[in-house]
């Protein structure tokens, strides 16, 4: 399973990387939500299991269960937050990229003059 995280977080930042890089406004955009999303996904893979969670091991050793590996939950909940903030900061952008468009005329950001 660690194999596939990597090569997806590997493709992830390859793919917004190459975004980044063009010179179409909106697709630098999306290669900067995309790089936040791979982001996301390595803090996640990151956090793992944690192997000295003990925190369901009185309730379930009294029913006979076996002891599972649980997560983190600090990653989870703070790469939420992340989430939410990357969504609204990805809105705003693209709000301001259709502002450019609108004052320019064109979203290649080498054609803009002053």
């Amino acid at each position: 399973m660690s194999l596939a995280l990597a090569v997806a977080v590997g493709g992830l930042f390859a793919v917004g990387t190459f975004l980044l890089l063009q010179r179409d406004l909106v697709r630098v955009v999306l290669g900067v939500a995309v790089v936040s999303q791979a982001t996301f996904v390595y803090l996640i893979a990151m956090g793992g299991i944690d192997e000295g969670a003990q925190n369901l091991v009185p309730v379930l050793e009294v029913h006979g269960g076996k002891v599972p590996e649980i997560a983190d939950p600090v990653v989870q909940a703070l790469v939420l937050t992340a989430i939410v903030i990357s969504l609204g900061t990805t809105a705003l952008a693209l709000v301001l990229s259709y502002r450019a468009y609108e004052e320019n005329e064109t979203m290649d950001v080498t054609e803009w003059t002053k």
